[in-house]
């Protein structure tokens, strides 16, 4: 089994799409025109992602996968992904206003997504965990006591889904959407929960274009960064780690 990551696919379906006729299924709001790098970048991915993943595989993908606004809205979006090798594990982006009820959430979804919310999916020994993450203390865009309400918000849920952990685990990937520190890169409570739960590999995404300047080193405080954001990646699925052949929870 290999574990791969992609975030931040900003699709934005208006109805089921179709790999034999993209145009079929129009974008209500198409990413190229924030940026060209864009253009056609639903195929981009839905190509890059069949030639490298199989079905054994785990794609971990750390939100913004739909720009709709309600549930129903993101459906198209979700069988997008159902339409996709590999079991896809998710968490929440900032846009992803759609994501309110996770009961509701799971109920609509394909068959091989799972979404982590307060807890966790297993691979045999290999666990992930994560949560949305928020802006850090001291950013440039931290404004006071708002963000700092649900960045501590943030760092219960990301507890919560490590205490879910009940049986041992040989591997914790812990997968947010947000960078886990601020654009200076200080330490901060993200941080210190990592080190207090033994966690070597971080999976996140939401910087893009020229933002990718301020992402972490691939390592730091002996722990393993990994940017996923499509655009920074080309649209294609990054290789994390491979892990040996387990059942799937």
């Amino acid at each position: 089994m290999r574990v791969f990551a992609i975030s931040d696919l900003h699709l934005s379906f208006s109805r089921p799409p179709d790999p034999e006729d993209w145009g079929s299924s129009p974008e209500y709001k198409p990413m190229s025109e924030v940026d060209e790098a864009w253009t056609d970048h639903a195929r981009r991915i839905f190509e890059n992602w069949k030639r490298i993943v199989t079905d054994e595989d785990v794609v971990l993908v750390g939100g913004d996968i739909s720009w709709a606004m309600r549930l129903e809205e993101a459906v198209p979006d979700l069988q997008f992904l159902g339409l996709l090798p590999g079991l896809v594990v998710a968490v929440q982006g900032n846009h992803d206003y759609w994501w309110q009820s996770i009961s509701r959430v799971r109920a609509v979804a394909p068959a091989n997504m799972r979404f982590i919310q307060n807890d966790h999916v297993r691979f045999g020994g290999l666990v992930i965990c994560g949560t949305r993450g928020w802006l850090c203390p001291n950013g440039a865009f931290f404004r006071g006591e708002q963000d700092l309400k649900i960045y501590r918000r943030e760092l219960l849920r990301l507890r919560n889904s490590l205490n879910s952990v009940k049986d041992p685990a040989s591997e914790i990937i812990v997968l947010m959407h947000y960078m886990p520190t601020n654009e200076k890169h200080e330490y901060n409570d993200f941080i210190e929960i990592f080190h207090e739960y033994g966690i070597k590999h971080v999976v996140y995404g939401h910087l893009h274009a020229r933002a990718c300047k301020y992402r972490l080193p691939d390592q730091a405080w002996g722990i393993n960064f990994y940017l996923t954001s499509a655009d920074y990646l080309s649209f294609t699925p990054r290789l994390i780690m491979e892990w040996p052949t387990a059942g799937r929870r």
